[in-house]
């Protein structure tokens, strides 16, 4: 295939990749530790562009103590106005920042510029101020008492809502500011203050992010973010004992860790883990629509969101067609850097997810499954995977059982609605799934029937800081967004007065 230019890196970003990266922790970035701890490669060309530092189990104690410190400090009695007007006023700085955030995360991540622009750091500003709304609405409630002690005694009696503590956050590589934002804006609004560990691959927004939360004013220890690897990092932030709550998004299997290490201490916990979301696509869909199903749900960020449609049910009658254009579609769109903005398909996270990502393809093919898109040539430099529709798979195959996170789609032919249920049911996840229907009747059957968190109706990964967000069975416990997601940063106390 022809060679697209990958475009030049800005001065602006170039001159932020050239300078150390640190930890911060207690409201400045920690001396003496830029190293060559980690690389971060340009994801467009495998090129290293910058490393961050490993963050040991002692850094990992001064980010917990400050947290822990800052409870008790101006933070605590910060009021809630206040709070709101700080978290605002980072807002306005983030949106000014913008463009150097999203390309910031384009270079390390791989993905559109125009997607890192819109939902990364607009979306990360859009959840902030949302959440900055929240911190002067946290309120608890009056009720009545109906067995006083003693008899006759008068009571009042209320619940008064308190920060749960110090978080420990723990956010994936695929949108690391905006998940991370996810954790860090409900956090703030409660009046806990956190400890975030970055992604591994991904970590320079979260920490040009950490520049802009030292020039806002928030008080040393509310903010605190580690660099590492889960291994060292992530093992230590998860099984400190200062942790009041640990929040974390990735895949099920390393969810599952996370759980444990907070019931062993029976701290609070909320989880967003993986997902193998069906798409079911039924015979009176939308004319035309096919161009929207590959684009926002089939192949979005390379198919590196957690919702993405990897299952396509499709109803017999329109199987043949639907697929042939599904597959035309996939095998037009152009692949090249997130800074082309020509490119419909940007490179993978990293070499190593390029190669799980081909693994499973292989593996499906070998399996007897048959590709109908996706064999053509990919760029020789970067993390490239063509978007690939695979068919005759069978129910219990891995590539129809686990979550893959790539440009890659099983398809399945369905009989009807209630086929498609079955099918897109018989799965260890339940984080999302799409029904296109014209049938107003269809789509409710579908609401109720389709054990997922989120089901949308003619559209796909639409997302929004007040709906609640998460997943059944093995795809998570607990909501992000909305009065869900401040619930969880939270704890109830009772309060009984007797007063005559």
């Amino acid at each position: 295939m022809n060679e697209r230019t990958v475009p030049p890196i800005s001065a602006a970003a170039a001159a932020f990749l050239s300078r150390p990266h640190r930890p911060f922790i207690n409201g400045r970035f920690v001396d003496g530790l830029a190293g060559d701890g980690l690389a971060i490669d340009d994801s467009a060309s495998g090129e290293i562009v910058a490393h961050v530092p490993e963050s040991g189990a002692e850094l990992v104690d001064q980010a917990v103590s400050a947290a822990r410190a800052a409870l008790e400090g101006p933070w605590a009695s910060m009021r809630p106005v206040d709070r709101q007007n700080l978290m605002l006023k980072l807002a306005d700085a983030i949106d000014a920042d913008a463009d150097l955030l999203a390309e910031i995360e384009s270079i390390e991540n791989g993905k559109s510029l125009g997607v890192a622009r819109m939902l990364s750091a607009g979306g990360t500003v859009d959840w902030l101020r949302y959440y900055a709304g929240w911190a002067t609405k946290i309120e608890g409630s009056t009720f009545q008492v109906s067995i006083p002690v003693p008899p006759g005694a008068k009571h009042h009696a209320m619940t008064v809502m308190e920060p749960v503590g110090a978080v420990g956050a723990i956010v994936p590589w695929n949108f690391p500011l905006l998940i991370g934002m996810w954790k860090i804006a409900p956090a703030l609004a409660c009046g806990c203050t956190i400890v975030l560990k970055p992604p591994q691959e991904t970590p320079l927004g979260l920490l040009r992010l950490a520049e802009l939360i030292e020039a806002a004013g928030f008080p040393p220890g509310v903010i605190n973010i580690v660099t590492g690897s889960g291994a060292v990092t992530g093992e230590a932030l998860i099984r400190h004992p200062g942790i009041d709550k640990l929040t974390f998004t990735g895949s099920t299997e390393v969810g599952k860790r996370v759980g444990h290490a907070a019931v062993d201490r029976v701290a609070r916990f909320t989880l967003e883990l993986g997902s193998k979301s069906p798409m079911i696509l039924l015979a009176d869909m939308e004319d035309g629509i096919e161009p929207l199903l590959a684009g926002l749900g089939m192949f979005f960020n390379q198919g590196q969101v957690c919702t993405s449609a990897a299952r396509l049910l499709i109803e017999k009658s329109i199987y043949d067609r639907t697929l042939a254009r599904l597959a035309e579609i996939a095998d037009g769109m152009t692949m090249g850097a997130g800074r082309d903005a020509e490119a419909q398909i940007n490179p993978l996270v990293s070499a190593k997810h390029r190669q799980s990502v081909q693994g499973f393809v292989e593996r499906s093919l070998a399996a007897g499954a048959e590709r109908v898109s996706g064999a053509r040539p990919v760029p020789a430099r970067g993390h490239y995977v063509a978007p690939t529709i695979l068919h005759q798979v069978k129910p219990e195959m891995e590539i129809v059982r686990e979550e893959v996170f790539g440009p890659v789609v099983a398809a399945m032919p369905v009989a009807d609605l209630d086929e498609a249920i079955r099918i897109a049911n018989d799965t260890r996840y339940g984080l999302s799934a799409s029904i296109w229907t014209r049938d107003m009747g269809k789509a409710m059957t579908a609401i109720h029937g389709l054990k997922a968190g989120t089901v949308w109706v003619n559209s796909h990964n639409t997302l929004d800081p007040a709906a609640p967000f998460g997943g059944f069975k093995q795809s998570g416990i607990g909501r992000e967004h909305g009065r869900a997601a401040i619930e969880g940063y939270l704890e109830t106390k009772t309060a009984i007065m007797r007063y005559a």
